[in-house]
C-alpha cells in the first residue's frame, strides 16, 4: 500500500478537492486499492513526510520534505494534469509513460 500525503494550507478545503481528482486519476490507471491518501497542512510536512511514499502539495512548503514531492496546483484548474499523474505513477509504481 503506497502512502500519499496531500497537503494544503489548512489541510481541509484545497486538499479535499485535489484528493478527489488524484484518487480518480490513479484509479483510472488501475491502481484502485493500492494507495491511501492522507490530507494535512503544509506546516506538518517536515514532521509527517518520513512516513509517506509521496507528498503532493497545493501550496509552497515552508520546510523540508523527506519523501518525493509533487506540486499539485494544476489539479485545481484541471488543465495540464496528465504529466503530473505520469510523475505520480512513476514515483509510486514505477510506471513509465511510453509514446
Amino acid at each position: 500500500m503506497k502512502r500519499i500525503l496531500l497537503v494544503c494550507g489548512s489541510g481541509i478545503c484545497t486538499s479535499t478537492a485535489v484528493n478527489v481528482k488524484v484518487t480518480k486519476a490513479l484509479e483510472d490507471r488501475g491502481y484502485k486499492g493500492q494507495f491511501r491518501i492522507t490530507q494535512g497542512k503544509t506546516a506538518e510536512v517536515a514532521a509527517q513526510s518520513p512516513n509517506y511514499d509521496l507528498c503532493i502539495s497545493t501550496s509552497v512548503l515552508g520546510g523540508s520534505c523527506a519523501c518525493p514531492l509533487v506540486i499539485g496546483t494544476k489539479f485545481l484548474v484541471g488543465v495540464g494534469t496528465e504529466p503530473i499523474v505520469d510523475k505520480i505513477c512513476h514515483i509510486l509504481f514505477g510506471e513509465s509513460k511510453t509514446a
